[in-house]
């Protein structure tokens, strides 16, 4: 089921709502001046789980999937932004060794078609056919000079 732009919405609310109430409570805690402070704190702390609440509950209807790769690497600590920048070099690397044997097989799919001409010249509109049905070009064959 994907995710209704209404309910991504909702959570990002939530979730800034979240990390105000954290960031209230680590100012509150960092100078903390006693008495007058706790009220303020508590009522900090209730609106984080008012809102906690309401985030699990809305957290369902999300439904955004990500690849079991990406959680374990950010379970582990490590910076999900340097697991995208390794993706899309392993990816950039790979598109580059396709290429090249994409252009590999097009060479030989070249020179054997100008070898069989040269062989079989009868077979050379057969040849061509099947060639630029592939996508590919038959290349004159070099004349040698004698």
């Amino acid at each position: 089921m994907a995710p209704t732009n209404t309910a991504v919405a909702v959570a990002e609310e939530h979730m800034k709502e979240i990390v105000q109430s954290l960031y209230n409570l680590i100012v509150q805690g960092y100078d903390h001046q006693g008495a007058p402070t706790v009220g303020a704190m508590r009522r900090d702390i209730q609106h984080l789980i008012e809102q906690l609440v309401k985030l699990s509950q809305v957290a369902p209807d999300v439904g955004i999937e990500l690849p079991p790769e990406v959680t374990q690497y950010v379970e582990s600590s490590r910076n999900p932004d340097i697991y995208t920048r390794e993706f899309v070099e392993t990816v950039q690397r790979m598109n580059q060794l396709l290429k090249g044997r994409h252009e590999a097989y097009r060479l030989l799919q070249e020179t054997l078609a100008r070898d069989f001409i040269q062989g079989v010249p009868e077979l050379k509109d057969d040849i061509t056919k099947v060639v630029e049905a592939t996508g590919g070009k038959v290349a004159p064959a070099k004349v040698a000079n004698t």
